[in-house]
C-alpha cells in the first residue's frame, strides 16, 4: 500500500481544542489510524497508508466543525469520530451535534453524542412508551429528564413524575433514620442530581411545591391514574413483573412514559425474574411502544467506562459459553438449572 502525504489547514483559534492539551488527541488519532502526524504553524502534516490518510482527513474535519459550533473537543468527541471513521457514516457525528434538546441551567445544551442516543431520542419523539436498555453511562435517564424537561417547558404536558423502585445496590442498608422523604431520598438522589443540573435547584423547588414535579418511590404509584404527564421509570431491571405491570397500567392521556433498566445490573433477590425483561417479551410487538438498546459503544462517561463495560460484556460471553459447553457434556436427566448448577459448583469449592 502506498505512503502519501497530505496536508489540513486548521485555524489558528480552533488548532488547541481541535489538539488537545500537550498534543493528546493527535497522539491518540496517530496510535488508532496508524499514520504520523506533524503540527506545525496552524497546519497538520498527514503521513501514511491512503485509507488511513482519508480516515484522518475525515475525524479532523468533524473536529474541526464541532470546534467551530462552539463545543469544547472531549477525548470522547476524539474517540467516537475515529470509531466513525471505520464506518459509512463518518460525518455522522455532526448531523447528531444538531439536535439540541434543551439546555442546561448554566446554559449547556444537552444533545445526543451517538448514534445510539440519537436513535433513543428520535424514538422517544415518536412512541408514546419507550424502553431504553443499555449498560451504564450510556446517557439513558439524563436524556430522558432532558426530553421531559423540554417537553414541560413547551407545554405539551402539564407534569413530570419521576420514579424507581426504592431497593438497596446488593446489600442491606438496615434501618434509616428520619421522616418519610428522608428515608426513600437516598433512593432517588440520581433523579434529583439531573434535575438539579438540567433545570435549576429553584426552579425544580419552585414546580416540585406546586406538585408539577414529582419524584416518588414506584410503590407510589399504585391506584394513579397520571394524564398529561412525563412519566419516568428509573433502574426498570429492579421492578418484579407485577410491579411493571402495575406501573404500566397507570397511564392516562396525553402522557408519555420512558423506562429505563441495565439488564446486567439487576438487585432483585436470588431467582426473581425482572419485570423488564418480562415487560420486553410481552410488549415487544405493540406498535406505540418502542425499545431501544444501547451498547458500550455509546458510554459518554470517561473512556475507561467505556472500557469497563466492554470488559464485563466478554467475560460474561465467556462465563455463558463456557456453562453452555459443560451443560452439553452432560446428560439431559442429569442437568440442572443455571442458579443450582453455581451453588453446586461453590458448595464443591468449599
Amino acid at each position: 500500500m502506498s505512503v502519501i502525504e497530505t496536508m489540513i489547514d486548521i485555524p489558528a483559534e480552533h488548532e488547541k481544542n481541535v489538539c488537545g492539551q500537550f498534543d493528546s488527541y493527535l497522539k491518540k488519532i496517530e496510535r488508532t489510524l496508524h499514520v504520523t502526524i506533524v503540527a506545525r504553524d496552524g497546519a497538520i502534516k498527514l503521513i501514511g497508508p491512503e485509507e488511513m490518510i482519508r480516515r484522518a482527513k475525515s475525524v479532523f474535519n468533524n473536529l474541526v466543525e464541532l470546534s467551530k459550533r462552539g463545543n469544547s473537543i472531549t477525548e470522547q468527541n476524539v474517540d467516537y469520530a475515529l470509531s466513525l471513521s471505520f464506518t459509512e457514516s463518518d460525518d455522522a457525528i455532526l448531523e447528531i451535534d444538531r439536535d439540541i434538546i434543551c439546555r442546561t441551567v448554566a446554559g449547556k445544551p444537552v444533545k445526543p453524542k451517538t448514534l445510539g442516543q440519537k436513535q433513543y431520542v428520535d424514538t422517544i419523539r415518536k412512541k408514546m412508551i419507550v424502553f431504553g436498555i443499555g449498560p451504564a453511562g450510556t446517557g439513558k435517564t439524563y436524556l430522558a429528564m432532558a426530553m421531559a424537561i423540554s417537553a414541560f417547558k413547551n407545554g405539551e404536558v402539564n407534569r413530570i413524575i419521576l420514579t424507581r423502585p426504592a431497593i438497596e445496590a446488593g446489600e442491606k442498608l438496615g434501618f434509616l433514620p428520619g421522616d418519610l422523604q428522608s428515608k426513600i431520598d437516598p433512593y432517588l438522589r440520581p433523579l434529583y442530581d439531573a434535575l438539579y443540573q438540567i433545570m435549576g435547584s429553584e426552579s425544580f423547588l419552585h414546580n416540585s411545591e406546586k406538585g408539577l414535579i414529582e419524584v416518588a418511590p414506584l410503590a407510589y404509584m399504585r391506584g394513579r391514574t397520571l394524564d398529561n404527564a412525563y412519566i419516568i421509570l428509573d433502574e426498570a431491571q429492579n421492578t418484579t413483573p407485577a410491579q411493571m405491570k402495575m406501573f404500566l397500567t397507570r397511564i392516562g392521556f396525553g402522557s408519555k412514559v420512558i423506562i429505563t433498566g441495565d439488564r446486567t445490573q439487576k438487585d432483585l433477590p436470588g431467582g426473581a425474574a425482572s419485570g423488564l425483561d418480562v415487560a420486553m417479551k410481552v410488549l415487544g410487538r405493540i406498535d406505540d411502544i418502542g425499545f431501544c438498546t444501547l451498547t458500550s459503544g455509546d458510554v459518554v462517561r470517561h473512556p475507561l467506562v467505556q472500557k469497563i463495560v466492554k470488559a464485563y460484556d466478554d467475560y460474561e460471553q465467556r462465563d455463558t459459553r463456557q456453562e453452555e459447553r459443560m451443560a452439553g457434556s452432560v446428560p439431559l436427566r442429569d442437568r440442572l438449572p443455571k442458579k443450582e448448577r453455581k451453588q453446586k459448583r461453590t458448595k464443591e469449592k468449599s
